[in-house]
């Protein structure tokens, strides 16, 4: 069924900034491609509650993004169900530190492998859709992909190379694709409890002084995808200032 609204394809969308992109972009009128690998029972619900105000409005698509044999197939499971992609929004992301001495080759594989060899390899799989709808990519990156995180060396140089990746997808899809990210600051806390920075220190080293919200980050790309419309190349920062003083 071809959809007549937007399309939006939004990785690791099932939890955390992920379902608020996903939450905020349905308000705003989009239908959604919601990708999610494990996180099967989180996926369901967000899709009912998204469903629920507008049916028909949503696909879950279940993937292992490091597996780029199977990326085509995720962007072909969206264009199948909707008829057209107008978006693709690279959220996945795996972090955890990796301090020197201990750091694994398993480590950096995992790193690179989420944070920039599949947002490179989606939007690569992504581009001939997004063309016939000049259509766009929003990269979620990292003020830390620009100063690096003590004890996380190898996410950070990942979320540099996506910064560059932004950079230089800008100018080989352009005209027909703007190319954009936004780069959040201290936003949400590991899920799992482990906290690699003190809240405290993190808040008063913060101009804005408080922590930053996934909806506050959603709002960043829905004004990217539906209203940067001059706009290519660029990171929007999203981190209170906290960048102006780290």
């Amino acid at each position: 069924m071809a959809s007549e609204l937007p399309v939006v394809l939004i990785t690791g969308a099932a939890k955390r900034v992920g379902a608020e992109i996903a939450r905020t972009l349905h308000r705003a009128g989009y239908d959604l491609a919601l990708h999610y690998r494990h996180s099967r029972n989180e996926m369901d619900a967000l899709r009912s509650e998204l469903e629920s105000l507008r049916p028909d409005s949503t696909v879950a698509i279940q993937g292992d993004l490091s597996d780029v044999s199977a990326l085509l197939g995720i962007v072909e499971k969206c264009t199948a169900r909707f008829g057209r992609l107008d978006a693709v929004v690279n959220n996945a992301s795996a972090f955890f530190p990796t301090p020197l001495g201990d750091a694994t080759p398993a480590q950096w594989d995992e790193l690179f492998a989420s944070n920039t060899r599949a947002p490179f390899f989606l939007s690569q799989a992504a581009a001939s859709a997004l063309k016939k709808s000049s259509g766009c990519i929003v990269n979620i990156g990292d003020i830390y992909g620009e100063k690096p995180l003590a004890r996380h060396s190898i996410y950070s140089m990942a979320k540099a190379a996506l910064a560059m990746m932004t950079k230089s997808l800008a100018r080989d899809l352009a005209p027909e694709i703007r190319v954009n990210g936004v780069a959040p600051g201290a936003i949400l806390w590991p899920e799992n409890g482990e906290t690699y920075l003190n809240r405290d220190d993190v808040i008063a080293r913060t101009p804005l002084k408080r922590t930053g919200s996934a909806e506050e980050i959603a709002k960043a790309v829905l004004f990217l995808i539906r209203d940067a419309t001059f706009t290519t190349g660029e990171i929007l920062k999203v981190d209170g200032g906290r960048l102006l003083v780290v």
